[in-house]
């Protein structure tokens, strides 16, 4: 494929995209209230019985609701999303690596809800009790366009990070890197991970980014192990049809 036939696919493949999110938006968009109403539990929980977010626009309340239900959109067509990515990098693999679409989806779709969860129920409440905590000699006014952005960026933040072990194997099962390159390399990746913990946490504490950070080292190995497994069947297999020959 050239060029341009490449950024077509592409185009292609982010429209299909697209097409499912916005058919999942408007059965979303019929439970936005509920929706948000457990967003916003986790703050909620840190705050006096009955207290609210606030808001300063009139418009705040219908974009924090599409906001929600694109969000939650996005969750429910993962799969559709990352069939549409494997559509993408078919074309570049060999007959024997296009066997792997199953298993692609349904771990990069579990992949993804586990590091949204993580962020819900393990690092957000943690950041929260921090911020709220160093913030204690003030009245907190908390709108719900600030708190909503904050979650955003820690659900998909970490929905994408917990990506990395599916990340990790396809690289290598398409021959761009070895799972003992990777290996020795592994200092690295322990500092680029803790930039980016630096970056995507929303507290500067070495505990919530440690929350972040040690994770996503476990997935990084989970990724080499898994590719390394993988290799290791294939040259057995090899040898085996070698001998067998």
């Amino acid at each position: 494929m050239s060029l341009i036939e490449h950024l077509e696919e592409l185009r292609k493949r982010i429209l299909w995209s697209l097409v499912f999110v916005a058919v999942a938006f408007f059965p979303c968009w019929e439970f936005k209230e509920k929706i948000f109403a457990f967003l916003e539990r986790p703050i909620l929980n840190q705050l006096p019985p009955g207290t609210k977010l606030a808001y300063t626009g009139v418009v705040d309340p219908f974009i924090l609701y599409f906001k929600v239900a694109a969000l939650a959109a996005v969750f429910a067509t993962t799969p559709f999303i990352l069939f549409q990515i494997w559509r993408f990098i078919a074309p570049g693999l060999y007959l024997r690596e296009r066997r792997y679409i199953l298993p692609f989806v349904f771990f990069g779709t579990l992949f993804f809800l586990a590091g949204g969860a993580f962020a819900y129920y393990g690092v957000f409440p943690a950041a929260l009790q921090y911020l709220l905590k160093l913030g204690g000699g003030f009245q907190p006014v908390i709108t719900i366009e600030r708190y909503f952005g904050l979650l955003l960026a820690l659900l998909l933040g970490l929905g994408l990070i917990f990506e990395l072990p599916i990340l990790i194997f396809v690289i290598c099962e398409i021959g761009l890197v070895t799972p003992g390159f990777l290996l020795r390399h592994y200092r690295y990746a322990v500092v680029i991970i803790f930039i980016a913990a630096a970056i995507i946490t929303p507290t500067p504490d070495v505990l919530n980014m440690c929350l972040f950070a040690l994770p996503a080292l476990l997935l990084y190995l989970l990724g080499i192990a898994a590719a390394a497994i993988s290799q290791l069947r294939k040259r057995r297999a090899q040898e085996t049809a070698a001998a067998a020959g």
